[in-house]
């Protein structure tokens, strides 16, 4: 099992980094304020106006450590990295079933049985631990919700074609969002939800849920690239110049148990309150700098939980998920196993 290296987030405007030696050193105002060693390291992510040395670009590339770089409000703009590890006949053998209609709607099936299941498992576990506090309208809304997502989930297996699994996982998506502010136990009406939205978010809890999302997706873009599968071309996700569509069909899975529940986490512990976000001209919501960090705390803390793999029979850190996931879809694409095993979560 691959080992899990740690991932550094730049959160400091205006902050420099450079090499030296070993090590990545980040200077503010001319003084130095971190150093961390670079065999530590599988991706270093930089948030907002940071700026890095062209030598430790290229010591990052040749170590194989990704440097990402997002706006100040989480979104992508660029990514550096070194020569790609993948073996072309795999990547052949993905482009192949991609352009397979059969072979790519028996992936996606798997896939979003994998994403529904985990919605699922987010709403039953809210009944489990606070059923006995919740009113008893949220509770059967939330019940409901699990058992038409369930039969959403068997419609699956009946569906012919990519396109009219899409419809499903709307179908699903909304299901699952109508009830989402059910999880919110926090009486602070700035802090509800009203429905998804994105680009820009117009809500707290939507700014917290995309954040969240573009973190995942980098870790889901990494594991891809780690196992020699190329992230831009996906079975779910239809191909479009500068999107990770693969990274996006993994993230799928991921969303309810590394997004999700610890965004509803983080603001029913009161983490993340009202003051920690601000609204822009446009409307939209970001996050304020020490949320971000805080947010950053957490996801690194619960990617070091352990959960037992329910196909590999084994224990592994929800960190690893992305690449363990990565490995089976290339296993599978390889012919060493006869189907794609979602991560069902418990």
């Amino acid at each position: 099992m691959r080992r899990q290296l740690n991932t550094l987030y730049i959160t400091t405007e205006g902050a420099w980094l450079h090499k030296d030696g070993g090590n990545i050193v980040m200077d503010v105002d001319g003084q130095t304020r971190g150093r961390v060693p670079a065999h530590k390291l599988e991706s270093v992510v930089c948030i907002g106006r940071v700026l890095v040395s062209p030598a430790l670009l290229g010591f990052c590339a040749e170590q194989g450590i990704c440097v990402c770089f997002l706006n100040r409000h989480g979104r992508f703009l660029a990514r550096v990295e070194g020569p790609v590890s993948g073996n072309v006949l795999l990547r052949r053998r993905q482009y192949a079933c991609t352009d397979d209609p059969v072979a790519c709607r028996n992936i996606v099936v798997h896939m979003l049985q994998g994403k529904i299941h985990n919605q699922r498992t987010v709403l039953s576990r809210a009944l489990r631990d606070h059923g006995a506090t919740l009113p008893e309208n949220a509770k059967q809304a939330l019940s409901d919700a699990a058992n038409r997502l369930l039969r959403v989930s068997d419609r699956l297996w009946h569906a012919t074609s990519v396109d009219e699994l899409r419809g499903l996982e709307g179908d699903a998506a909304r299901l699952y969002f109508n009830v989402f502010d059910k999880l919110i136990r926090v009486e602070c009406p700035d802090l509800r939800f009203q429905g998804r939205s994105r680009r820009p978010p117009k809500d707290p809890v939507n700014a917290l849920l995309s954040f969240l999302y573009t973190l995942v997706t980098h870790d889901c873009r990494g594991a891809l690239e780690t196992v020699g599968l190329d992230p831009a071309v996906g079975f779910l996700h239809r191909d479009r110049p500068g999107r990770p569509s693969l990274a996006l069909d993994l993230l799928e899975g991921f969303r309810p148990m590394l997004a999700d529940r610890l965004a509803v986490s983080l603001i029913n512990r009161r983490q993340l309150t009202t003051k920690d976000f601000r609204s822009l001209e446009n409307g939209g919501v970001v996050l304020e700098d020490d949320a971000r960090k805080t947010v950053l705390a957490a996801y690194q803390e619960r990617k070091q939980d352990e959960i037992l793999h329910p196909f590999l029979g084994e224990k592994v850190q929800l960190g690893l998920l992305p690449y363990v996931q990565a490995l089976l879809l290339a296993r599978h694409l390889r012919g060493d196993i006869d189907g794609y095993p979602p991560f069902l979560w418990k």
